[in-house]
């Protein structure tokens, strides 16, 4: 096959390699766009990213194309009806950080339990006293875990691991999940009454904007931890300043706030942290929170390891290999 790979970084090249000599590849570093497509009219598969645009326009300019690989999971830049159309196949990366960000969930959980960063700071000062630094046990406390998509669920086997009881919602419960897992599904009211801790992995759109919010923080059991590594919007940051300062929520730990700029997946800020483009830590700029004692916040970095990078672009190379052996898998549209 004829490879474009569009809007490649010198370092994402190399994993195209084992690709080379059964299929020509070209690499360039500028989007698919209406503008440019006439120069790829001979292209049998593309690899893009969200930055291309692949309208009708786009695929009128390629009657060859056969297979659209998007290194995204999200492939909203594609007119996925018009490929459907023409027999254009579509592939995405459907994940790439389910155990990345439920370990940082973690990370969080557990820096708050055991006064972690309080702890490293008056070290650093050379006070080695204890005083004041009691934490508590997981083992045994009840972590509410609201979505039981794949994060959620790879967050309750580790809290499993731990421990932990489990109590989850979810719009679509998932009773075998639940069975297998060991983890009980009940209604959010009474998961928010009934943890100790609470952990957030709902998308973030209109339907679950300010899901958590000063009604849902007075139904909290007294002294919650709040973890959110979904999305800034889901909480009302407001009301969690309020329920922090007023001790109804003892702590939160927040990889995501609600004035963040709009992402459209964490890939895109994948591309930022490699190419040093933007400086993440802007994020967290003039934000309430991060000025609390009882806060931990990161700069959305829960889905940032090296392996959900090198995931990203194996499954992408994977994807063109089955779909060249005739094979597709990960079929978006």
């Amino acid at each position: 096959m004829k490879i474009y790979v569009f809007d490649v970084e010198n370092w994402e090249a190399g994993a195209f390699d084992r690709l080379d000599g059964e299929h020509e590849i070209e690499f360039t570093s500028e989007p698919l766009r209406p503008a440019n497509a006439s120069r790829y009219a001979d292209a049998e598969a593309v690899s893009t990213f969200i930055y291309s645009s692949i309208d009708r326009d786009v695929l009128a300019e390629m009657p060859k194309l056969e297979v659209i690989a998007s290194r995204s999971t999200g492939v909203d830049y594609i007119d996925v009806d018009r490929c459907r159309e023409r027999g254009v196949t579509v592939t995405n990366v459907p994940d790439y950080g389910k155990t990345t960000v439920a370990e940082h969930v973690f990370a969080l959980l557990l820096t708050l339990s055991h006064r972690m960063e309080e702890a490293v700071q008056r070290t650093r000062r050379g006070d080695f006293t204890a005083q004041g630094l009691q934490g508590f046990d997981l083992r045994g406390k009840t972590i509410g875990v609201v979505g039981t998509g794949d994060i959620g669920r790879a967050v309750i086997d580790i809290a499993r691991g731990i421990g932990m009881e489990v109590l989850a919602f979810d719009v679509k419960p998932d009773s075998r999940a639940a069975r297998e897992q060991g983890f009980t599904y009940v209604a959010l009211d009474q998961l928010l009454a009934g943890s100790n801790v609470i952990t957030l992995h709902v998308p973030g759109h209109e339907k679950t904007r300010n899901m958590i919010s000063s009604e849902q923080f007075d139904r909290m059991h007294d002294g919650a931890i709040l973890i959110n590594t979904a999305r800034g919007s889901i909480v009302d940051h407001r009301a969690l300043a309020r329920a922090l300062v007023e001790g109804k929520v003892a702590a939160a730990g927040l990889d995501v706030l609600p004035e963040e700029p709009v992402v459209r997946e964490e890939a895109e800020l994948l591309r930022s942290v490699y190419e040093s483009r933007h400086d993440l830590n802007n994020l967290l700029a003039g934000q309430v929170l991060i000025h609390l004692r009882n806060v931990i916040v990161t700069p959305h970095s829960a889905f940032n390891t090296r392996e959900a990078v090198e995931r990203i672009l194996e499954t992408t190379v994977d994807n063109l290999a089955a779909y060249a052996e005739g094979e597709p898998r990960n079929i978006a549209a």
